[in-house]
């Protein structure tokens, strides 16, 4: 091998070692922030979904499907029956709210998925179509139209009082079923800068984007700075130019901070999720269960024969209490996550356990994280 072929094996090593842990760290920043202003708009609608088969509302205790469906047939020119005859016949409407969110930049004539949700008693939305309703924003104009054909994702039947019921059959989604109507202003920026949102508060990471987008974009000349702990501020050119700049922003890879210390217990399943920055200090941890079981025997008392006793009915209690032998770990300052995961296991603790066990470990000032109950 030519002493030319070395030299480069050697730079190509050189970069492959270098590049290699900054892959596996680095983050774009397209992946962690926003752009500001850019964002969708929640759309909110009234409508009826017809041509159920007999899954519609009751209308007797939905007087509300009534009154849309008098309203909608008098627009169209119909001599309307009274209330009380079409609350007999009107099985296959129901009463929905429509709801969706408007992609940011969408023009008229564009198109996106609405969800349909009951909010009658109907059983079931299956094989229903959405006629045409108004789409509302925030601020009462209307900036879509709905309708077309639901797509629920469940079945249902029975007979005789018993149903068998697979997923959910009141909500139905229409794919590309709104259509944009108005458009909604969403300028990129405002005068000569772009500001850039974090999904999460993190100085160090905001500090590092402003400082890697410096190095890429303008070598030498400060165009981004750090505003706070979420928002970046960045001179952007104006006019078209200002596409590719953002472009280019977004794919800049930034070697991101660590996030903080964090564990999260959900009280209603029992799941406890810590991140790989929970640490401790050396703390003892005992666990034991203690249960008391309480059971009822009813029995039947007779009287003796050509007495003038009465048959009673009397009951006994009995009380059980249960005392597990409780265990006791000592854990070691700063041990990783696996290992308080698996000195919790060894003690036999259940996820509910652990709900108690953590909130002890960190009023005792033991744990070192920010503990969430969800």
């Amino acid at each position: 091998m030519t002493r030319v072929m070395k030299t480069l094996l050697k730079f190509v090593l050189a970069a492959l070692l270098v590049a290699v842990p900054l892959a596996a760290d680095a983050k774009r920043i397209k992946d962690l922030s926003s752009i500001q202003g850019v964002r969708e708009n929640q759309l909110i609608g009234y409508g009826l979904v017809v041509g159920l088969d007999g899954s519609g509302d009751m209308t007797t205790q939905t007087p509300f499907t009534i009154q849309s469906i008098v309203n909608m047939l008098t627009q169209m020119g119909i001599n309307v029956p009274p209330s009380s005859v079409l609350q007999t016949m009107l099985k296959n409407v129901a009463a929905v709210m429509v709801t969706a969110s408007l992609p940011p930049f969408s023009r008229p004539g564009q198109t996106f998925d609405v969800t349909v949700s009951s909010i009658g008693n109907a059983i079931s939305l299956v094989g229903g179509t959405l006629l045409m309703t108004p789409l509302k924003g925030a601020d009462g104009q209307v900036y879509a139209m709905a309708q077309g054909n639901l797509l629920v994702g469940g079945i249902g039947a029975g007979a005789k009082g018993s149903k068998v019921v697979v997923n959910h059959l009141s909500v139905g989604r229409i794919p590309s079923g709104a259509t944009v109507e108005r458009a909604v202003a969403m300028p990129v920026g405002q005068g000569e800068f772009v500001n850039l949102e974090l999904n999460d508060t993190d100085f160090t990471t905001a500090s590092r984007i402003a400082e890697a987008i410096n190095q890429e974009i303008s070598p030498g000349k400060s165009i981004a700075s750090a505003l706070d702990g979420r928002t970046i501020q960045v001179h952007a050119p104006e006019g078209s130019q200002r596409i590719e700049f953002i472009s280019r922003i977004q794919n800049i890879q930034v070697d991101t901070g660590q996030s903080e210390a964090k564990v999260i217990i959900n009280a209603r399943t029992g799941s406890v999720v810590m991140n790989q920055n929970v640490t401790l200090d050396e703390c003892a941890v005992a666990h034991g269960n203690l249960t008391v079981v309480i059971s009822s025997v009813n029995q039947v008392s007779q009287p003796a024969p050509l007495s003038d006793g009465q048959t009673v009915q009397t009951g006994q209690a009995s009380v059980d209490i249960k005392t597990d032998k409780g265990g006791l770990v000592t854990l070691q300052k700063g041990v990783s996550l696996n290992e308080v995961v698996k000195a919790l296991n060894g003690i036999g603790a259940t996820p509910q356990d652990l709900l108690s066990i953590l909130q002890s470990m960190k009023s005792a000032g033991a744990l070192h994280a920010d503990l969430e109950v969800i």
